[in-house]
């Protein structure tokens, strides 16, 4: 028995010690890498920490209110209330109120008594123009994630948790699942700029598909960008197209699926304008418009064709997604630099919308890293109806921030189409997450409506709310935003 475990012995060492030389031989002749011609087999050590490095800093080295795309402190926050553990905490808060930009609500002397408190009122999207208005009932609501941007477990949970809390799920740009239907929420249909879902055999708008469809949703959303990459189109890399999302979709299988940076058929105002009122006719939902700004030239000409045609070719809702959006896989220069943050957007557009008297014609949707109560009373208070969040929901599911959405090893199941990854995200749990997060936070929210003398979160107005702007000093956000006069 002992030389045999020798021999083995002896045949592992020698394969080992054969692998070794095998790479510091690689490492010497190959010419892309100087640090590996120049220190063979220990220059690997270098691209190691430099891909771990990230994990590390999120647990050990970044402040609680430091880290990057979402700080530690905020996600914490997002679990607790996740898991109904509420927003607690002891000695005192790590959020700096002399950063600025740092926002601070103002509370009154003589704050809404319980017995004088409202419930914040549903709004009805689409009323008086199409044959469905829409009944929208809650202040926070999911954002557009694709299924095949996230798995088939994570879809069912947040359609189950949509339910259960009264918010609505958009489905993005990949087309509707059975897992969108599956927990019987209301359900928002976006229209990509490739049409999944709403397409034919040949790539084209299809209305057969899209009157078929139009029975299981509630509105459609016409998406002309998103904030994680403006001007281009959505992304799914090949290993994440699997048979039934590629059917989903009409596209091939385990090859990436790259949307058109716009519509082909929507090239200006007037065509778009056009398709709304179209797909309104044809289905009698509401019909919305999603967009990132870059600039006052569209919302402007936006308001001035609706006027010269009608109200009746105006969008039911306008979802204003801010420059830092980004659930998926984008070109980090557009995720760095395209698109005004929504601190800046959501103002302008809803000032524009007011001095063209369109603000009750058409719905407002704020989007853009708005996950706490906090931001969407901010939102809120600037004049926005709702607020859309695609990470904030991604954090109730158990998102750990990992930072792969795009290469299909996501470590929680929620971005992932691995099986085995996928068993770890129990969606007879995490659909409870999703609902209790939502929930705690149109409670936060109304919270904060009480604290400023307000019977119910709809009463927010910009005078609610103080920006800083230096260090010992802020400003009233309706000074920042003066609330223009209507010119029409």
């Amino acid at each position: 028995m002992n030389p045999i475990v020798y021999s083995i012995g002896t045949i592992l060492g020698l394969v080992f010690i054969g692998a070794i030389v095998a790479l510091f031989v690689h490492d010497i002749i190959q010419q892309q890498h100087a640090i590996l011609r120049n220190y063979p087999i220990i220059g690997r050590l270098r691209f190691f920490f430099e891909l771990q490095g990230k994990y590390f800093r999120q647990y050990w080295f970044a402040g609680d209110r430091e880290e990057q795309p979402f700080d530690r402190a905020t996600r914490a926050w997002v679990y607790k209330n996740a898991k109904n553990k509420g927003g607690i905490i002891g000695f005192g808060s790590t959020y700096d109120l002399r950063e600025p930009g740092a926002t601070i609500f103002v509370n009154a002397a003589f704050p809404i008594q319980e017995e004088d408190q409202l419930p914040t009122p549903s709004l009805l999207i689409g009323e008086s123009y199409c044959q469905y208005p829409f009944e929208a009932r809650s202040i926070i609501n999911i954002s557009g994630m694709s299924y095949g941007a996230i798995s088939a477990v994570a879809v069912r949970a947040l359609s189950l948790g949509a339910a259960k809390a009264g918010c609505w799920l958009n489905t993005g740009e990949g087309g509707l699942s059975p897992y969108h239907k599956e927990g019987g929420c209301d359900v928002i249909m976006q229209i990509g700029t490739a049409k999944y879902g709403v397409r034919d055999e040949n790539g084209s708008f299809s209305p057969a598909r899209t009157k078929e469809i139009a029975q299981f949703v509630k509105a459609f959303e016409i998406k002309l960008s998103q904030g994680a990459k403006p001007g281009k189109g959505g992304l799914l890399l090949g290993p994440k197209v699997t048979p039934e999302v590629a059917a989903i979709r009409g596209i091939p299988v385990f090859q990436d699926s790259i949307s058109p940076n716009r519509h082909h058929d929507i090239g200006n105002i007037d065509e778009l304008l056009d398709k709304i009122a179209y797909i309104r006719d044809l289905t009698g939902r509401p019909v919305g418009v999603k967009s990132v700004i870059g600039g006052w030239r569209f919302i402007n000409e936006l308001c001035d064709t609706i006027h010269r045609r009608g109200l009746e070719y105006a969008p039911d809702f306008l979802t204003i997604d801010g420059g830092e959006g980004g659930s998926g896989a984008a070109p980090q220069t557009l995720m760095d630099y395209a698109g005004l943050p929504i601190a800046e957007a959501l103002p302008r557009v809803v000032d524009t919308l007011i001095e063209s008297d369109l603000k009750k014609r058409i719905r407002v949707i704020a989007a853009g890293k708005l996950v706490t109560s906090a931001h969407g009373a901010w939102a809120l208070s600037v004049g926005a109806d709702f607020v859309n969040t695609a990470r904030g929901f991604m954090f109730a599911l158990g998102c750990i921030q990992a930072l792969r959405c795009h290469l299909n090893t996501c470590p929680t199941g929620i971005t992932t189409h691995n099986p085995w990854l996928q068993r770890g995200l129990v969606v007879e749990e995490k659909y409870l997450r999703v609902a209790n997060y939502a929930m705690n936070v149109n409670k936060e929210i109304d919270m904060l409506a009480h604290s400023c003398g307000l019977r119910h979160a709809r009463e927010f107005r910009r005078e609610h709310v103080r920006i800083v702007q230096t260090a010992g000093k802020s400003v009233a956000l309706n000074m920042l935003y003066p609330y223009p006069e209507v010119k029409r």
